[in-house]
């Protein structure tokens, strides 16, 4: 196949009907690398809420198992996706990612805003700095997983389109980002995850470059000062360089797609390993759409958004 061979297929695909096979596509073959960055930026942009961060703070997840929290919220959204996410396995992964987060008093406003992030922030990147822009397909693909998501973890009012979710992530910015020093600690442990992936001798430029590529109003609401001008160009053009590398790569064959390599779980995980401690072993939480026996239905308490055992990635 030819680099631009999928992007074929996908425009010739109907994302009402084909919305979880294109959102696999971008995720494992198309822009791995690219969503994943992405989403480590939305995680940042999460932080800039004193309300998200005060309560993330509080419970000392970043703190005490940094790595492992954020390798479990990149997992349960692949585990919901992996095989489905109206199958057994994402219905399960659903219903383990409520009871993780039901106890928190969280509003749903709080969790429409961050279930947003998880849609714009990789679009967002794509098309900043990857090898090319997102297709009107891809991007649609992103809301319908998005909104679906939403549902099955019992979150109202959740957009249907990419532009809704677009509006309501801008929308929010600007009514809620403010500084608070929580929002600072819970980055800065984020900034600390992120940089441990490297080097010893480079961590401390790596965060500089991650903050090199965020916008004045997050890092004002993070209580981070902007980088110097020369660091940003350089950072913005070491990237748009990488992107124009990969546009001359083979596209990346059907049978090897890129699938998670959690640093925490190197011989591989169940689904019952995500989350804290106090959420393994506990008995089945029903689904936002499914009552309990002889019960009316009750919608599941919603959760940020952040299983059979995986081979060693």
């Amino acid at each position: 196949m030819d680099r631009y061979s999928r992007l074929r297929r996908i425009r010739q695909m109907d994302p009402q009907q084909d919305f979880e096979r294109i959102y696999r596509w971008i995720v494992h073959y198309e822009f791995p690398r690219d969503y994943l960055h992405g989403t480590s930026v939305a995680f940042l942009r999460d932080y800039g809420v004193p309300r998200i961060s005060r309560l993330l703070d509080r419970t000392q997840e970043f703190e005490r198992a940094g790595q492992k929290r954020y390798d479990d919220t990149v997992l349960i959204t692949y585990e919901m996706v992996r095989e489905g996410m109206d199958s057994e396995h994402g219905r399960a992964a659903a219903r383990h990612l409520n009871r993780i987060h039901g106890r928190y008093p969280i509003p749903n406003e709080d969790f429409l805003y961050v279930l947003a992030t998880t849609v714009v922030g990789p679009k967002r990147w794509i098309d900043r700095f990857g090898w090319r822009h997102l297709s009107e397909q891809e991007t649609e693909s992103l809301a319908l997983v998005g909104r679906r998501m939403g549902e099955m973890m019992g979150i109202s009012g959740v957009p249907d389109t990419y532009a809704a979710f677009e509006r309501l992530h801008d929308d929010y910015e600007r009514e809620m980002f403010a500084y608070d020093p929580a929002n600072r600690r819970v980055a800065a442990a984020t900034l600390r995850i992120l940089a441990s992936w490297y080097p010893a001798p480079v961590r401390r430029p790596v965060s500089r470059v991650v903050l090199a590529l965020l916008d004045e109003p997050l890092l004002e609401a993070l209580g981070f000062r902007p980088q110097p001008r020369r660091l940003r160009t350089a950072a913005h053009f070491a990237f748009r360089a990488r992107a124009r590398l990969i546009r001359l790569l083979p596209t990346r064959p059907e049978r090897f797609p890129r699938k998670p390599r959690a640093r925490t779980y190197p011989f591989g995980w169940t689904l019952d390993d995500l989350g804290p401690h106090w959420a393994h072993s506990r008995p089945r939480a029903p689904l936002q759409d499914e009552a309990p026996p002889e019960q009316a239905p009750a919608p599941a308490q919603p959760s940020v958004p952040h299983a059979p055992r995986q081979e060693t990635r």
